[in-house]
């Protein structure tokens, strides 16, 4: 019989070809087939109670070429397809790099959920891997720790010797990957160094692991250094061992530092480079890669690409169980609904967000969803709202710009300053610049030009390699004003008029909701100082011979510089003109 079966391989094994096996519907290449068809044909020969046995012999057969060849995941299925547990569980395991390491968990999340707890209570290992394989897929949920405590249990009877002992390890890391969403720091670090001490030093996935959640908690203290660290490390040994599934985490993590550092280019290749890794169509996993590819391109104001690039986020995290993905999403999606002057639409977003992070317990959403719902109250004028949620929570930032809407500067650089230090001692570029956007218009407000202009300055330089628009369009008319001052100032000019020009004109104060049509057209060049001295006379209602004696000018100089304002604005009359330089915030609106 063996030799014919060696017959038949020869003359139908294919390498390239994938057919489906007639039996267990795995898909298979013509090896597999050759050997169906041979023992369906001795099968058919036999005495029924000898059928499936035989069967069973003929995957076996299956599973050990496909393991000599190297296809691990394909004997696997012929492992399960031949009832023979101990085989299967083995082949998980794989060659340094289990099954769902390598993307197969879903396979493998189906077997495990298929045998009877005797098997696992004849097997601890089983246990382990089980929680493993769940927490790879994104089911974290309570049920995994009661599978560690049933494997714990177990394990007491085990021998002492280097596999129990790596076994929990692995409890441990995956104790610290349940308490990642939850953004638990302390059991995170216990539970990832436990993990660490206790596993074996050729478990390089599981290693790899606990050094990336490791790093999670290092990110979510602050410390992006050591964070950063932690990460490099699991890239790299993560591509040593092929192992894909951390190297995506790590990746994406690395990604969301090159954020906060004020690094969007550098965000932006780590996150396209995740989307490479998974493939297209994406595994769920790239969800925080897609989101963070928003976020960056909603700082860029391409807020087409935020919103789409948002949107997919969402899709791929709801096919995962209990991650807080969107929550991110819908915070990201009510920002580009507020830039396109949705407040009800953001208000929606935030709103979804909120009750998807109170129904999964993702408390530490509460700070950022409520940070952008004081942002959408004071675009719409609602200065109550906005200030009872300020003084309902300690969040510094938004408690300065409900300040500033008030009225009350001092106030506001009261809160900043703590907000700043605080930042440039942890070397945080993102809340630092965010504090001195702040803290400029603060100066601004309160009268002191200079100060407000410096700041700014500051704060433009530090943002003007990353190319970010909108950290300062999202301050509104204010800052569009200060923007201008800077400008005549000759302060950072290309990069001021690159963001003067994404000033939308209907993006002005609540008392100026009625702009009219003729403004909703962003200007094209600012005016010059000059420009804007005729400019205010024109807005007083000056005629231009009354401007040329105010300002010692010829008449048809002043009837140039009236034709370079129209020009520049995008208007065609008097009146236009002051009307749309009011909403821009070039004028100040009576």
């Amino acid at each position: 019989m063996r030799s014919l079966v060696k017959t038949v391989v020869r003359s139908f094994w294919n390498p390239w070809s994938a057919p489906i096996c007639f039996s267990c519907r795995w898909t298979m290449n013509g090896v597999g087939i050759a050997i169906i068809i041979f023992l369906r044909n001795c099968c058919d020969r036999l005495p029924p109670h000898r059928t499936r046995r035989r069967w069973e012999d003929l995957h076996i057969r299956a599973s050990q070429w496909y393991e000599a060849n190297g296809m691990e995941l394909e004997a696997f299925h012929h492992a399960v397809a031949a009832n023979d547990v101990a085989r299967a569980a083995h082949l998980i395991e794989g060659e340094g790099l289990p099954l769902y390491f390598r993307g197969e968990a879903i396979p493998v999340r189906h077997w495990l959920e298929s045998l009877p707890e005797a098997e696992f209570r004849a097997r601890p290992a089983l246990w382990v891997t089980y929680a493993s394989v769940l927490t790879m897929t994104g089911r974290l949920h309570g049920d995994i720790e009661e599978i560690l405590q049933a494997a714990e249990t177990a394990l007491q009877y085990a021998a002492p010797d280097d596999r129990t002992t790596d076994l929990f390890g692995q409890i441990a890391a995956n104790r610290a990957m349940l308490a990642v969403p939850k953004s638990q720091v302390e059991t995170i670090i216990t539970q990832s160094r436990r993990a660490l001490e206790l596993l074996h030093p050729d478990n390089a996935p599981m290693r790899t692991t606990a050094t990336w959640t490791l790093g999670y908690a290092y990110q979510l203290q602050g410390n992006r250094g050591a964070a950063s660290e932690a990460y490099a490390e699991t890239i790299a040994h993560s591509q040593k061992s092929g192992n894909i599934m951390t190297e995506i985490a790590a990746t994406t993590c690395l990604g969301q530092i090159q954020e906060t550092e004020n690094q969007p280019h550098q965000a932006a290749e780590t996150f396209r480079r995740i989307l490479q890794l998974v493939g297209d169509p994406p595994w769920p996993a790239a969800c925080e890669a897609c989101v963070g590819l928003a976020r960056i391109y909603y700082q860029w104001n391409d807020l087409e690409a935020a919103e789409r690039y948002g949107q997919q986020g969402l899709e791929l995290a709801r096919q995962l169980e209990n991650v807080d993905t969107p929550a991110a999403c819908g915070v990201l999606l009510a920002r580009v609904k507020l830039a396109q002057g949705d407040t009800t639409g953001a208000l929606a977003a935030l709103a979804e967000a909120d009750k998807f992070a109170q129904q999964h317990h993702f408390g530490h959403w509460v700070g950022e969803i409520t940070a952008v719902r004081i942002q959408t109250f004071l675009h719409q004028g609602n200065l109550t709202a906005a200030a009872q949620l300020a003084e309902a929570h300690d969040f510094p930032v938004s408690q300065a710009r409900v300040k500033l809407t008030q009225g009350d500067p001092a106030a506001a650089l009261t809160v900043l300053e703590p907000v700043r230090r605080h930042a440039e001692a942890q070397d945080w570029a993102d809340e630092r610049v965010q504090a001195m956007v702040l803290q400029a218009l603060a100066y601004q407000a309160a009268g002191e030009s200079d100060k407000a202009v410096q700041l700014l300055g500051e704060a433009l330089a530090l943002a003007r390699p990353g190319g970010l628009i909108r950290l300062f369009v999202d301050e509104g008319p204010p800052m569009a004003r200060l923007l201008y001052e800077a400008l005549a100032r000759g302060v950072e000019p290309g990069y001021v008029r690159q963001l003067l020009a994404a000033f939308p004109a209907a993006d002005s104060e609540p008392t100026l909701s009625s702009t009219p049509p003729e403004v909703e057209a962003g200007f094209v060049e600012p005016l010059s100082e000059r420009e804007i001295e005729v400019l205010r006379f024109i807005a007083e209602g000056l005629t231009n011979r009354e401007v040329a004696n105010r300002l010692y000018l010829s008449l048809h100089t002043v009837k140039v510089h009236a034709r370079n304002i129209y020009g520049k604005l995008g208007v065609k009359n008097r009146t236009q003109a002051v009307a749309k330089a009011r909403a821009l915030g070039i004028l100040t609106p009576t």
